[in-house]
């Protein structure tokens, strides 16, 4: 089973909220900028989505306080080709996915919590459901995780936090993800933990196949050191795309998902087969494609969940390689 199926460590108590006044995201540009063109799907195989189980939201589209070197859909302070989704526009879609059967929600970006109404959204969400969000730690100072701590207190659901990290000291991380980041996100999971959290810590694979309990051993002795005791570690692979693409590599011609490729595959493992992504431009196949214009499915729900999701990009390579690499192992088909 590849390692970066897994999270290694403790499953966390249940935890979650109830919901302060509403708010709107700020303001967007005048107009997003252009996607990035892609192949058309027409060749590609298609998969149906067989139940929508995760609702996703890509809450503060693409813009993000760091500039990370690997991120495939390269997120950064200056890029607004998606902007930040409105607290309405959110609570709408939360309302619409019970009859839709949705089980869990995640949030993404960009960096979520550069949102000004974050805490106040996953307290939206969580009373549907579990909620998960995505984040890069930096901006965890303590009056926002004394709020997500309140928000878990008031809802019987989970509320999970997943913080990346890229490097087990400040060089090697920040080497990626900008000077100050491994200080600032350290800082962040040291204040979850004392909340009660148990934050899932991600890394993206740079090292060789051979290295991976070494690396794994040397995230976990870094997370004990600074008071996480029971750390949770997960790794994932890279997605050659957006600013991995120049860092390191592309992906290959051949490294595409053809229909002889799907027979015997088991669709579960890839998260189209049951998820969808709200952005504030409509929504899309998953959080990965969003430069994809072939992912976007339409501005519903309803109608997203009606149409098939085509496997035409490069990185659709990387999910049928690695099962569904976005999701917790609690709801993800794992690898076998």
């Amino acid at each position: 089973m590849p390692r970066h199926s897994l999270i290694h460590g403790p499953t966390p108590p249940s935890a979650a909220s109830a919901a302060p006044p509403a708010g709107a995201a700020p303001a967007a540009p005048p107009g997003p900028a252009p996607l990035r063109g892609t192949q058309p799907p027409d060749a590609a195989p298609t998969v149906p989505l067989t139940a929508l189980d995760q609702l996703w939201f890509q809450v503060a589209g693409t813009i993000c306080n760091l500039k990370c070197k690997h991120c495939f859909i390269s997120c950064n302070p200056h890029n607004d080709s998606f902007w930040f989704i409105d607290r309405d526009r959110v609570a709408a879609a939360l309302e619409e996915s019970v009859e839709l059967g949705v089980k869990e929600y995640y949030f993404t970006g960009g960096e979520p919590f550069m949102h000004r109404y974050m805490v106040p959204i996953l307290a939206d969400a969580l009373a549907y459901g579990p909620a998960t969000v995505l984040s890069n730690g930096t901006l965890l100072v303590p009056r926002v995780v004394d709020a997500l701590a309140r928000a878990a207190a008031a809802s019987p659901y989970s509320l999970e936090l997943r913080i990346s990290l890229d490097g087990v000291t400040a060089e090697s991380n920040d080497a990626i993800r900008g000077d100050g980041a491994f200080q600032r996100a350290v800082q962040g999971i040291q204040r979850l933990v004392a909340a009660g959290f148990l934050p899932i810590v991600t890394a993206m694979q740079s090292w060789p196949d051979e290295d991976g309990d070494r690396v794994l051993g040397a995230f976990q002795g870094l997370l004990r050191s600074v008071g996480y005791g029971r750390p949770r570690v997960k790794i994932l692979p890279a997605l050659y795309m957006g600013e991995e693409a120049s860092r390191s590599r592309g992906y290959a011609p051949e490294e595409r998902v053809t229909h002889e490729m799907l027979h015997g595959f088991d669709l579960d493992r890839l998260l189209c087969t049951r998820a969808r992504l709200v952005t504030a431009r409509g929504v899309w196949t998953c959080p990965i494609l969003l430069d994809s214009p072939g992912a976007r499915l339409g501005d519903t729900l309803a109608g997203a969940a009606a149409r098939p999701a085509a496997l035409s990009e490069p990185a659709c390579y990387t999910c049928w390689q690695s099962g569904s690499i976005c999701a917790n192992p609690s709801s993800a088909a794992r690898d076998s």
